[in-house]
Protein backbone atom coordinates (compact mmCIF):
# COMPACT_ATOMS: atom_id res chain seq x y z
CA UNK A 1 0.00 0.00 0.00
CA UNK A 2 1.26 3.44 -0.92
CA UNK A 3 2.16 5.63 2.05
CA UNK A 4 2.18 9.41 2.34
CA UNK A 5 3.27 11.66 5.16
CA UNK A 6 1.54 14.84 6.27
CA UNK A 7 2.43 17.67 8.64
CA UNK A 8 -0.15 19.15 10.99
CA UNK A 9 0.19 22.82 11.91
CA UNK A 10 -1.70 23.74 15.08
CA UNK A 11 -3.14 21.58 17.84
CA UNK A 12 -6.16 23.54 18.99
CA UNK A 13 -9.75 22.38 18.59
CA UNK A 14 -9.47 21.82 14.84
CA UNK A 15 -5.95 20.40 14.90
CA UNK A 16 -6.90 17.84 17.51
CA UNK A 17 -10.02 17.00 15.52
CA UNK A 18 -7.92 16.28 12.44
CA UNK A 19 -5.49 14.12 14.41
CA UNK A 20 -8.26 12.17 16.16
CA UNK A 21 -10.22 11.50 12.97
CA UNK A 22 -7.14 10.43 11.02
CA UNK A 23 -6.38 8.04 13.86
CA UNK A 24 -9.89 6.70 14.54
CA UNK A 25 -10.83 6.31 10.87
CA UNK A 26 -7.43 5.17 9.64
CA UNK A 27 -8.67 1.77 8.42
CA UNK A 28 -11.62 3.28 6.55
CA UNK A 29 -9.39 5.86 4.87
CA UNK A 30 -6.90 3.20 3.80
CA UNK A 31 -9.68 1.02 2.37
CA UNK A 32 -11.28 3.93 0.49
CA UNK A 33 -8.11 5.45 -0.91
CA UNK A 34 -5.67 2.57 -0.96
CA UNK A 35 -3.21 4.91 0.71
CA UNK A 36 -1.78 4.92 4.23
CA UNK A 37 -1.54 8.38 5.80
CA UNK A 38 0.98 9.06 8.55
CA UNK A 39 1.35 12.29 10.52
CA UNK A 40 5.10 12.94 10.47
CA UNK A 41 5.20 16.09 12.62
CA UNK A 42 2.90 18.43 14.53
CA UNK A 43 4.04 22.06 14.69
CA UNK A 44 2.80 24.23 17.58
CA UNK A 45 3.88 27.51 19.09
CA UNK A 46 4.20 26.21 22.66
CA UNK A 47 5.12 22.50 22.80
CA UNK A 48 5.20 22.60 26.61
CA UNK A 49 1.43 23.03 26.66
CA UNK A 50 0.91 19.68 24.94
CA UNK A 51 3.01 17.31 27.04
CA UNK A 52 -0.08 15.27 27.93
CA UNK A 53 -1.04 14.80 24.27
CA UNK A 54 -0.87 11.15 23.22
CA UNK A 55 1.43 11.84 20.29
CA UNK A 56 3.64 14.41 22.02
CA UNK A 57 6.74 12.81 20.47
CA UNK A 58 5.65 14.28 17.12
CA UNK A 59 5.36 17.83 18.47
CA UNK A 60 7.84 20.57 17.68
CA UNK A 61 7.90 24.35 17.41
CA UNK A 62 10.34 24.25 14.49
CA UNK A 63 8.49 24.63 11.20
CA UNK A 64 11.74 24.24 9.28
CA UNK A 65 11.56 20.51 10.00
CA UNK A 66 8.55 20.38 7.67
CA UNK A 67 10.36 22.13 4.83
CA UNK A 68 13.47 20.00 5.30
CA UNK A 69 11.57 16.71 5.10
CA UNK A 70 11.04 15.73 1.44
CA UNK A 71 8.83 12.82 2.55
CA UNK A 72 6.11 15.19 3.74
CA UNK A 73 3.68 15.50 0.83
CA UNK A 74 0.85 17.58 2.32
CA UNK A 75 0.62 20.26 5.01
CA UNK A 76 -2.61 20.57 7.03
CA UNK A 77 -2.87 24.03 8.57
CA UNK A 78 -5.16 24.77 11.53
CA UNK A 79 -3.59 27.90 12.99
CA UNK A 80 -5.52 31.00 14.09
CA UNK A 81 -4.65 34.36 12.51
CA UNK A 82 -2.93 35.56 9.34
CA UNK A 83 0.59 34.86 10.58
CA UNK A 84 2.54 32.67 10.75
CA UNK A 85 -0.01 30.70 8.71
CA UNK A 86 0.46 32.65 5.47
CA UNK A 87 4.25 32.41 5.66
CA UNK A 88 4.16 28.71 6.51
CA UNK A 89 1.82 27.87 3.64
CA UNK A 90 3.72 30.02 1.16
CA UNK A 91 6.95 28.26 2.05
CA UNK A 92 5.27 24.85 1.93
CA UNK A 93 3.93 25.52 -1.58
CA UNK A 94 7.33 26.73 -2.76
CA UNK A 95 8.78 23.49 -1.39
CA UNK A 96 6.37 21.55 -3.62
CA UNK A 97 3.98 20.47 -0.90
CA UNK A 98 0.19 20.50 -1.23
CA UNK A 99 -1.62 22.45 1.48
CA UNK A 100 -5.01 22.30 3.18
CA UNK A 101 -6.20 25.13 5.40
CA UNK A 102 -9.03 25.89 7.81
CA UNK A 103 -7.85 29.46 8.39
CA UNK A 104 -10.61 31.76 7.12
CA UNK A 105 -8.99 35.06 8.18
CA UNK A 106 -5.71 34.24 6.49
CA UNK A 107 -7.35 32.85 3.36
CA UNK A 108 -9.73 35.80 3.01
CA UNK A 109 -6.70 38.08 2.97
CA UNK A 110 -4.23 35.94 1.03
CA UNK A 111 -6.16 33.21 -0.78
CA UNK A 112 -5.67 34.73 -4.22
CA UNK A 113 -1.91 34.96 -3.67
CA UNK A 114 -1.69 31.40 -2.42
CA UNK A 115 -3.70 30.05 -5.34
CA UNK A 116 -1.43 31.81 -7.81
CA UNK A 117 1.62 30.49 -6.00
CA UNK A 118 0.18 26.96 -6.02
CA UNK A 119 -0.50 27.19 -9.74
CA UNK A 120 3.08 28.27 -10.38
CA UNK A 121 4.43 25.38 -8.31
CA UNK A 122 1.93 22.79 -9.62
CA UNK A 123 0.49 21.89 -6.25
CA UNK A 124 -3.05 22.02 -4.89
CA UNK A 125 -4.77 23.98 -2.15
CA UNK A 126 -7.73 22.64 -0.21
CA UNK A 127 -9.74 25.33 1.60
CA UNK A 128 -13.19 23.79 2.09
CA UNK A 129 -12.79 24.10 5.85
CA UNK A 130 -12.50 27.90 5.72
CA UNK A 131 -16.14 28.68 5.04
CA UNK A 132 -19.00 26.62 6.47
CA UNK A 133 -17.85 23.81 8.73
CA UNK A 134 -19.03 20.49 7.38
CA UNK A 135 -21.00 21.93 4.42
CA UNK A 136 -19.12 21.16 1.16
CA UNK A 137 -19.88 24.55 -0.37
CA UNK A 138 -16.51 25.11 -2.07
CA UNK A 139 -16.65 21.79 -3.91
CA UNK A 140 -20.30 22.43 -4.76
CA UNK A 141 -19.50 25.81 -6.31
CA UNK A 142 -16.25 24.80 -7.99
CA UNK A 143 -17.04 21.29 -9.19
CA UNK A 144 -20.80 20.79 -9.34
CA UNK A 145 -21.85 24.13 -10.81
CA UNK A 146 -19.91 24.31 -14.05
CA UNK A 147 -22.82 25.58 -16.18
CA UNK A 148 -25.03 27.38 -13.67
CA UNK A 149 -24.41 31.03 -12.98
CA UNK A 150 -24.82 31.50 -9.23
CA UNK A 151 -26.17 35.01 -8.83
CA UNK A 152 -26.62 35.28 -5.06
CA UNK A 153 -25.61 33.54 -1.84
CA UNK A 154 -27.23 34.07 1.54
CA UNK A 155 -25.75 32.23 4.49
CA UNK A 156 -25.72 31.63 8.20
CA UNK A 157 -21.95 31.22 8.34
CA UNK A 158 -21.16 31.50 12.05
CA UNK A 159 -22.29 28.66 14.29
CA UNK A 160 -21.52 30.52 17.51
CA UNK A 161 -23.76 33.48 16.71
CA UNK A 162 -26.51 31.19 15.49
CA UNK A 163 -26.30 29.16 18.70
CA UNK A 164 -26.54 32.31 20.85
CA UNK A 165 -29.59 33.63 18.96
CA UNK A 166 -31.25 30.21 19.09
CA UNK A 167 -30.78 29.90 22.85
CA UNK A 168 -32.13 33.40 23.38
CA UNK A 169 -35.28 32.41 21.52
CA UNK A 170 -35.80 28.89 22.87
CA UNK A 171 -34.80 29.45 26.50
CA UNK A 172 -35.58 33.15 26.92
CA UNK A 173 -31.96 33.92 27.81
CA UNK A 174 -30.37 37.34 27.60
CA UNK A 175 -27.57 37.81 25.09
CA UNK A 176 -25.00 37.68 27.92
CA UNK A 177 -26.47 34.47 29.36
CA UNK A 178 -26.60 32.73 25.98
CA UNK A 179 -23.04 33.78 25.14
CA UNK A 180 -21.78 32.49 28.49
CA UNK A 181 -23.47 29.17 27.79
CA UNK A 182 -21.84 29.02 24.36
CA UNK A 183 -18.45 29.62 25.97
CA UNK A 184 -19.02 26.85 28.52
CA UNK A 185 -19.84 24.42 25.71
CA UNK A 186 -16.78 25.41 23.69
CA UNK A 187 -18.72 27.06 20.86
CA UNK A 188 -17.36 30.51 21.75
CA UNK A 189 -13.85 31.58 22.71
CA UNK A 190 -12.96 33.43 25.90
CA UNK A 191 -12.77 36.49 23.62
CA UNK A 192 -15.84 35.94 21.41
CA UNK A 193 -15.59 39.18 19.43
CA UNK A 194 -14.52 37.47 16.20
CA UNK A 195 -17.82 35.59 16.16
CA UNK A 196 -20.36 37.93 17.69
CA UNK A 197 -19.07 41.05 15.91
CA UNK A 198 -19.40 39.42 12.50
CA UNK A 199 -15.71 39.19 11.58
CA UNK A 200 -15.78 35.41 11.15
CA UNK A 201 -18.83 35.49 8.87
CA UNK A 202 -17.29 38.39 6.91
CA UNK A 203 -14.06 36.49 6.17
CA UNK A 204 -16.03 33.44 5.04
CA UNK A 205 -18.23 35.59 2.82
CA UNK A 206 -15.19 37.15 1.14
CA UNK A 207 -13.81 33.70 0.36
CA UNK A 208 -17.15 32.62 -1.09
CA UNK A 209 -17.35 35.77 -3.18
CA UNK A 210 -13.93 34.99 -4.64
CA UNK A 211 -15.06 31.47 -5.51
CA UNK A 212 -18.40 32.56 -7.00
CA UNK A 213 -17.39 35.69 -8.85
CA UNK A 214 -13.57 35.49 -9.00
CA UNK A 215 -13.45 38.79 -7.12
CA UNK A 216 -14.33 40.30 -3.75
CA UNK A 217 -16.21 43.47 -2.84
CA UNK A 218 -14.22 46.42 -1.58
CA UNK A 219 -13.91 45.45 2.08
CA UNK A 220 -14.45 48.98 3.38
CA UNK A 221 -17.79 49.12 1.54
CA UNK A 222 -19.22 45.99 3.18
CA UNK A 223 -21.61 46.56 6.07
CA UNK A 224 -20.62 44.35 9.01
CA UNK A 225 -22.87 44.33 12.06
CA UNK A 226 -22.72 41.69 14.78
CA UNK A 227 -25.32 40.37 17.21
CA UNK A 228 -24.25 41.97 20.50
CA UNK A 229 -26.96 44.63 20.20
CA UNK A 230 -29.75 42.04 19.79
CA UNK A 231 -31.89 42.05 22.94
CA UNK A 232 -34.11 39.39 24.46
CA UNK A 233 -37.03 41.77 24.09
CA UNK A 234 -36.45 41.94 20.32
CA UNK A 235 -36.18 38.17 20.05
CA UNK A 236 -39.40 37.63 22.02
CA UNK A 237 -41.27 40.27 20.05
CA UNK A 238 -40.36 38.68 16.73
CA UNK A 239 -41.03 35.18 18.03
CA UNK A 240 -44.60 36.22 18.82
CA UNK A 241 -44.99 37.00 15.11
CA UNK A 242 -43.39 33.69 14.04
CA UNK A 243 -40.23 35.53 13.03
CA UNK A 244 -36.62 34.73 13.87
CA UNK A 245 -33.47 36.87 13.99
CA UNK A 246 -30.45 35.37 12.21
CA UNK A 247 -26.99 36.72 11.47
CA UNK A 248 -26.98 36.61 7.66
CA UNK A 249 -24.09 37.01 5.27
CA UNK A 250 -25.15 37.92 1.74
CA UNK A 251 -23.25 38.47 -1.50
CA UNK A 252 -24.63 39.02 -4.98
CA UNK A 253 -23.53 40.49 -8.28
CA UNK A 254 -25.17 43.84 -8.99
CA UNK A 255 -24.31 45.86 -12.09
CA UNK A 256 -21.13 43.90 -12.63
CA UNK A 257 -19.76 44.25 -9.10
CA UNK A 258 -20.21 42.05 -6.00
CA UNK A 259 -22.22 43.61 -3.19
CA UNK A 260 -22.05 42.11 0.31
CA UNK A 261 -23.46 42.53 3.79
CA UNK A 262 -23.18 40.83 7.20
CA UNK A 263 -25.91 41.78 9.66
CA UNK A 264 -28.76 40.44 11.82
CA UNK A 265 -31.91 40.02 9.75
CA UNK A 266 -35.50 39.11 10.59
CA UNK A 267 -36.69 35.97 8.76
CA UNK A 268 -40.23 34.78 8.26
CA UNK A 269 -41.25 31.12 8.23
CA UNK A 270 -41.13 30.90 4.43
CA UNK A 271 -37.39 31.68 4.26
CA UNK A 272 -35.17 28.61 3.63
CA UNK A 273 -32.82 29.54 6.50
CA UNK A 274 -35.61 30.06 9.05
CA UNK A 275 -35.22 26.58 10.57
CA UNK A 276 -31.40 26.58 10.78
CA UNK A 277 -30.84 26.58 14.54
CA UNK A 278 -28.11 25.96 17.10
CA UNK A 279 -24.53 25.61 15.94
CA UNK A 280 -25.66 24.75 12.41
CA UNK A 281 -24.76 26.75 9.31
CA UNK A 282 -27.00 27.14 6.29
CA UNK A 283 -26.41 28.40 2.76
CA UNK A 284 -29.11 29.46 0.30
CA UNK A 285 -27.97 29.67 -3.33
CA UNK A 286 -29.76 31.25 -6.26
CA UNK A 287 -28.76 30.03 -9.73
CA UNK A 288 -29.92 30.96 -13.19
CA UNK A 289 -30.64 27.34 -14.21
CA UNK A 290 -31.02 25.27 -11.05
CA UNK A 291 -33.14 27.90 -9.32
CA UNK A 292 -32.70 27.81 -5.56
CA UNK A 293 -30.79 25.36 -3.40
CA UNK A 294 -30.29 25.15 0.37
CA UNK A 295 -27.40 23.37 2.12
CA UNK A 296 -27.05 22.94 5.88
CA UNK A 297 -24.71 21.28 8.36
CA UNK A 298 -22.79 21.78 11.57
CA UNK A 299 -20.68 24.91 11.41
CA UNK A 300 -18.91 24.85 14.77
CA UNK A 301 -16.74 22.33 16.55
CA UNK A 302 -13.78 20.08 15.85
CA UNK A 303 -15.44 17.36 13.80
CA UNK A 304 -17.24 19.37 11.07
CA UNK A 305 -14.09 21.37 10.28
CA UNK A 306 -11.87 18.30 10.48
CA UNK A 307 -14.31 16.55 8.14
CA UNK A 308 -13.88 19.29 5.55
CA UNK A 309 -10.08 19.13 5.81
CA UNK A 310 -10.00 15.35 5.48
CA UNK A 311 -12.32 15.38 2.48
CA UNK A 312 -9.95 17.87 0.83
CA UNK A 313 -7.11 15.50 1.67
CA UNK A 314 -8.96 12.63 -0.01
CA UNK A 315 -9.62 14.74 -3.12
CA UNK A 316 -5.96 15.69 -3.43
CA UNK A 317 -4.85 12.08 -3.04
CA UNK A 318 -7.40 10.81 -5.56
CA UNK A 319 -6.38 13.46 -8.07
CA UNK A 320 -2.79 12.33 -7.75
CA UNK A 321 -3.69 8.69 -8.28
CA UNK A 322 -5.97 9.47 -11.23
CA UNK A 323 -3.48 11.65 -13.09
CA UNK A 324 -0.27 9.88 -12.02
CA UNK A 325 1.32 13.29 -11.69
CA UNK A 326 1.37 16.15 -9.16
CA UNK A 327 -2.17 16.92 -8.28
CA UNK A 328 -4.69 19.10 -10.08
CA UNK A 329 -4.55 22.69 -8.99
CA UNK A 330 -7.53 24.27 -7.23
CA UNK A 331 -8.80 27.55 -8.61
CA UNK A 332 -11.38 30.10 -7.56
CA UNK A 333 -12.36 30.97 -11.12
CA UNK A 334 -15.38 29.20 -12.54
Amino acid sequence: MKKIQVALLGLGTVGKGVYQNLTVHRKRIEEKLGISIDIAVIVVKHPEKHQAFEANALITSDFQTVLDNPSIDIVLEAIVGKEPAFTYLSQSIQAGKHVITANKEMFAHHGKQLLALANANKVEIGFEATTAGGIPIIQTLNQLFQVNGITKLTGILNGTSNYVLTEMRLRQLTFEQALHQAQQLGYAEADPSNDIDGHDAFYKLMILSQVMFNTQPEWSQVERTGISSVTLNQVVRHQAKQERIKLLATVEMINGAPQAKVAPEVLTADHPLYTIDGAYNGIFLEGDIVGTLTLSGLGAGAHPTASAMLEDLAIILRHGEATKRPYLVSTTSR
